[in-house]
């Protein structure tokens, strides 16, 4: 059953419905509509639309299927010994596994250190789902590079924004784009273009929406395994690109031995 669901771009509410489904295996195929609604605390509309978006032309037709391949799914499996948290872990470990092949070819990542470290000032984009790895990647980045600006926040001020830190002399731009995309980020990603940035992105896929909009990508999976996505495998890959940043900055290790001494001096870190 859990195979079933992989590789679709489930809402929270449809997780919610599947995660019911897996904890309650023996019983799902046998639930009506309005059952499994009250079953994942959900309305039965909500039912209904999550059996489309599995391709089934409604719930009756996913319950059909789930009968016809209930014998299979009793076979006992590697998976059986592991509840629905840890399938999500496993999950994610496998996406750092992807990560790690994909970076056996370093050449992407060295680029875009270069392009990032030779950006005054360096903008980073990262909306919504995204803004806590934009203002971590901006956090770190700040310790080395000499202007780290934080684009985190929407709206008709976005391409204000942008317009700002290309007057400042910004040449790239760095973005993290996690679904649900926004649309605004696709548009601010087109903006920034178009008044000569550099745009370098890491998104979940290669085929993300901002793809098209983006001069270098590189894609780290999320994990779809619990209700909200999670994102080991981007925060992973914003720790190597500022790896790479630092490697092209000539001044980085004298600027954290600066930050280490003064943190020191003022007792900000208790140890």
């Amino acid at each position: 059953m859990q195979r079933l669901f992989e590789g679709h771009r489930l809402t929270p509410t449809q997780r919610r419905i599947a995660h019911s489904m897996v904890r309650r295996a023996g019983d799902a195929p046998f639930l009506s509509s309005v059952e499994l609604a009250e079953l994942a605390g959900v309305s039965q509309p909500s039912v209904t639309r999550f059996a489309v978006a599995l391709g089934f032309d409604g719930y009756p037709a996913l319950r059909r299927h789930l009968r016809e391949v209930a014998p299979a799914e009793t076979a006992p499996g590697a998976e059986d010994a592991y509840n629905e948290y840890q399938q999500a872990v496993r999950a994610e470990i496998e996406n750092l596994q992807h990560l790690t092949e994909l970076l056996a070819d370093p050449g992407p990542v060295e680029r875009a250190g270069q392009l990032l470290a030779g950006s005054r000032p360096l903008p980073v984009l990262g909306l919504r789902a995204a803004s806590s790895q934009a203002r971590g990647f901006g956090y770190f980045a700040a310790k080395v590079h000499p202007d780290v600006r934080v684009l985190d926040e929407g709206g008709s001020a976005l391409l204000d924004r942008i317009d700002a830190v290309r007057r400042a002399g910004a040449t790239a731009l760095m973005c993290f784009a996690l679904p649900r995309h926004p649309r605004e980020v696709v548009d601010g990603l087109a903006y920034a273009q178009e008044q000569g940035l550099t745009v370098v992105s890491v998104a979940d896929s290669a085929f993300a929406p901002v793809a098209k909009h983006s001069d270098l990508l590189i894609p780290a999976a999320v994990g779809t395994g619990l209700a909200f996505d999670t994102a080991c495998a981007p925060m992973l890959l914003g720790r190597v690109l500022l790896e790479a940043m630092c490697d092209a900055l000539p001044d980085a290790q004298a600027r954290l031995e600066e930050f280490d001494a003064r943190a020191a001096a003022r007792g900000l870190f208790v140890e």
